[in-house]
């Protein structure tokens, strides 16, 4: 049903999207630093879900809406372009902050960790990026049945998205000392997340292609 090339193309741009720093990432990382592991892990069950709620959201055709209404699609594709270029200036800026430097936040219970890695999700604007213009663009209308192949290339993104997330979450710990006793590198790694984030912003920002209806 789905193209082994529409099947690879959306597995790299998942890969992409997971490497690149942002919302998601920054919660999990710091509270897997402050809090454990274990609060890492709860948190992304947060993030999950709200992949999920993303997927379904497509799935049942939301994308038509935006393909339909040009204006309010461009309008969400120049705001997540905007989001994507004030975290890029926030990494780069005298004083700016990095992924992996440990940021003080109070211990939460397990529900917050799941309610606020949910709602970190829902806000995140590469994910609305993601699945309202991009996904639906591996989607073959000529293939029939648009709504199960979004709904298995949605499914691809998550088992990636969650697979990285949670090496990231479990690995935070180490990389954030690694990166302590290396203040250089924490400073490269501030400026090529800053570089990555406003070369995708960019691209998102002079990309007028329009999403496939679903």
């Amino acid at each position: 049903m789905i193209s082994l090339h529409a099947e690879l193309g959306l597995a790299a741009v998942a890969l992409g999207m997971v490497l690149t720093p942002g919302p998601n990432m920054i919660y999990l990382v710091s509270r897997s630093i402050v809090q454990g592991r274990r609060a890492g892990l709860v948190s992304l069950t947060g993030v999950a879900t709200g992949f999920l709620v993303y997927l379904v959201a497509v799935t049942a055709g939301i994308v038509t809406v935006f393909t339909l209404v040009p204006v309010l699609y461009t309008a969400i594709k120049l705001a997540g372009a905007a989001y994507l270029l004030l975290l890029a200036w926030k990494a780069v800026k005298p004083g700016g902050t990095a992924v992996f430097a440990p940021q003080p936040l109070p211990p939460d219970s397990p529900r917050r960790l799941y309610a606020m890695g949910f709602v970190t999700c829902l806000l995140n604007p590469k994910l609305a990026v993601l699945y309202i213009s991009l996904l639906p663009q591996f989607v073959d209308p000529s293939r029939g049945h648009v709504a199960e192949q979004t709904l298995l290339l949605g499914l691809t993104q998550i088992a990636i998205a969650v697979t990285g997330n949670g090496l990231i979450a479990l690995g935070a710990g180490t990389i954030a000392a690694f990166f302590s006793r290396r203040p250089a590198w924490l400073r490269i790694q501030r400026y090529a997340m800053g570089t990555v984030l406003a070369g995708l912003a960019l691209h998102i920002a002079a990309d007028r292609a329009r999403a496939v209806a679903a």
